[in-house]
């Protein structure tokens, strides 16, 4: 049985296949169209899918669309009518494309596939689950647990925000929905947006904004309570309530009233590229605070309705990997799966599950030697030796072939040791928003400098961003206070105490850049200013290159831990083909590339012409 899913006209648009219950591949349309969160038709993903299994769209049993279109009509229209006549300029902004594309979505969709190819409709199915069942089905499917509860967390799809079910074996039950317009996922894009970073891009930047929040302020504790009071009402069953006098996203064109908000809080609005200050820093905690509580009490609540010890995650608020490690650490459940393309990108997989076993009735089996089904999440293409050669023939580059991989290991980790930036471009793709060591850019953890370098010389973002360890699973709880495994870095957790240095008595009300530059512990370049780490744990059975390198720094260094984030610069998506990475290398201060079994040297690379500044190129994220 073959099944493609599809997610599109959102963000995030992406395709993902199915063999037989088996995921064979899936990928984000941005990486083939390299424009940040593409929300087109994922033609070049559906192209891929079919490719890397040699199927034509005539040979599928089904497509399935992530989510149910006339039902997000329906919402429209029926938000717009409750809170008539204010709205009326976004309406009518809204209702022309409605009426001229969505409510015709199936058409449109038949037409973009029959451009990739012809098959007859009467035989390939389409379907159309809704969008919390996708994120669910894409979380619990590929778990390792026959039985668990399931709880997805985001803006919105159709009507739902959050959503708690209960999977035993191929069978699925919805118990419990929250409703727009109340949503965890809108009031920290809200927070999100006006702290000056992009909705739907930027919340991850705001995540890592609050640790320099300063825990137990008078100021941090005023934002909680102003929170709490006039934006958002929590329940015990971690369902909210939100105040819509204070948002404007239902019926306008902007997430909140900004005059409100700055009556409230105290300040104004940021605007993206302006000068970080403390109180930005001390609101991102407060909200991170409140998000953390919720998704706690509604985590409580899935135990609660379905008794289970084990729970998965999905939805775009599954990615805050800060209230992922609190949960965690409450222990209320034995095991935690979250979906590493947890966000919109997973839905197109989950509607294929969704297909899979609800509509076609296919029988499931669970594999609990295994890590889970995603296969570490390494489900997009990959490349040949002959494609690299290609790649270099075009631009002139200059490389050394190795015919031993560990003999590259070994050269990558010295480079690595002294100090060097680099790219590493292996195997298949990684399907979601992290690099997993396929598409990463890597440097030595235990190099003060790292992290400014990383920011200013290659990413070129804003310089309190974090950085990830990728950590040998085995030797995992050497480094960090973990005690288990995270394969999709979307887990936060601290470092060992032994490891981290003592701070100074003033070291609060030090400024920002003068916290981050501080040397926390022996790791200072993944250590966060809380003495926290985004860890990924890497496993030999699905990244076997990957776990080679870092057991060749081992045995180099005695680290088996490195700095790993992601192949690309501000604003860019990651890194596809071979040409991507070596473009990539020449446009930044990054020091060698590594594709397949070929190292570059870019000081031994010719002169760059740049065509056309990627920094027009590549739009702020």
């Amino acid at each position: 049985m073959n099944i493609l899913g599809i997610s599109a006209f959102y963000h995030d648009s992406a395709a993902a296949l199915l063999q037989n219950g088996e995921i064979v591949a899936a990928a984000q349309e941005e990486r083939f169209t390299r424009k940040k969160h593409d929300p087109g038709f994922p033609t070049n993903a559906v192209r891929y899918c079919l490719d890397h299994a040699g199927l034509r769209l005539d040979q599928l049993d089904a497509i399935v669309f992530y989510d149910k279109p006339l039902l997000k009509f329906e919402r429209l229209l029926e938000t717009y009518y409750a809170f008539s006549p204010s709205g009326l300029r976004s309406f009518l902004t809204a209702i022309p494309v409605w009426l001229k594309e969505k409510m015709f979505l199936k058409r449109m969709l038949y037409e973009e596939l029959f451009a990739i190819g012809k098959f007859d409709k009467k035989k390939v199915k389409l379907l159309f689950p809704e969008h919390h069942l996708s994120h669910a089905a894409s979380a619990f499917y590929p778990s390792p647990f026959n039985e668990a509860a399931v709880l997805t967390i985001d803006g919105v799809g159709e009507w739902a925000t959050a959503s708690i079910c209960h999977g035993k074996g191929k069978d699925f039950k919805i118990l419990k929905e929250l409703k727009f317009p109340h949503s965890l996922g809108l009031l920290y894009s809200a927070v999100t947006y006006y702290c000056g970073f992009k909705v739907n891009s930027g919340e991850y930047k705001l995540m890592g904004l609050a640790p320099y929040g300063i825990h137990g302020s008078p100021t941090v504790k005023r934002y909680e309570d102003l929170i709490r009071q006039h934006l958002v009402s929590i329940k015990d069953d971690g369902s909210i309530w939100l105040n819509q006098d204070y948002f404007n996203y239902a019926t306008g064109l902007r997430m909140v009233h900004d005059d409100k908000w700055e009556a409230l809080f105290g300040f104004k609005r940021r605007d993206g590229e302006s000068l970080l200050e403390q109180h930005h820093c001390d609101f991102a905690l407060a909200i991170q605070n409140v998000t953390e509580e919720v998704v706690v009490k509604m985590a409580a609540e899935a135990q609660r309705l379905t008794g289970s010890p084990y729970l998965c995650l999905a939805g775009g608020v599954a990615l805050n990997c800060v209230a992922n490690g609190k949960l965690q650490n409450t222990g209320m459940f034995r095991e935690i799966f979250i979906q590493p393309a947890a966000g919109d990108a997973g839905g197109a997989l989950g509607a294929a599950l969704a297909a899979q076993y609800l509509y076609f009735n296919q029988p499931r089996t669970v594999d609990r030697a295994a890590l889970d089904g995603m296969k570490g999440s390494y489900l997009g293409p990959e490349y040949s030796d002959l494609d690299v050669k290609q790649a270099a023939r075009k631009y002139g580059a200059v490389y050394e072939e190795f015919t031993d991989f560990n003999d590259l290991a070994e050269k990558t980790a010295e480079l690595l040791a002294e100090g060097n930036v680099i790219g590493w471009f292996q195997g298949r793709m990684e399907f979601g928003p992290r690099a997993l060591g396929a598409r990463s850019i890597l440097g030595d953890a235990r190099n003060s400098e790292m992290q400014k370098k990383l920011n200013l010389k290659i990413k070129y973002r804003e310089g309190f961003r974090p950085f990830a360890p990728s950590v040998l699973a085995e030797e995992a709880d050497q480094y960090f206070e973990l005690g288990g495994v995270s394969p999709y870095m979307l887990l936060v957790q601290p470092v060992r105490k032994e490891r981290r240095n003592r701070l100074p008595d003033n070291y609060e009300e030090l400024p920002l850049m003068e916290k981050l530059y501080y040397l926390r512990s022996d790791l200072p370049s993944i250590t966060h200013i809380d003495f926290s780490a985004r860890i990924q744990t890497v496993h030999a059975e699905t990244n076997p290159r990957y776990h080679e390198l870092i057991s060749a720094f081992k045995r180099l260094t005695g680290y088996g831990v490195i700095v790993n984030t992601s192949f690309n610069v501000r604003g860019e998506p990651i890194v596809c083909t071979p040409e991507d990475a070596y473009k990539c290398l020449m446009r930044t201060e990054m020091d060698y590339l590594v594709v397949g079994n070929f190292l570059f040297d870019k000081k031994q690379q010719p002169a760059w012409q740049e065509t056309q500044n990627w920094r027009e190129e590549f739009v702020l994220d």
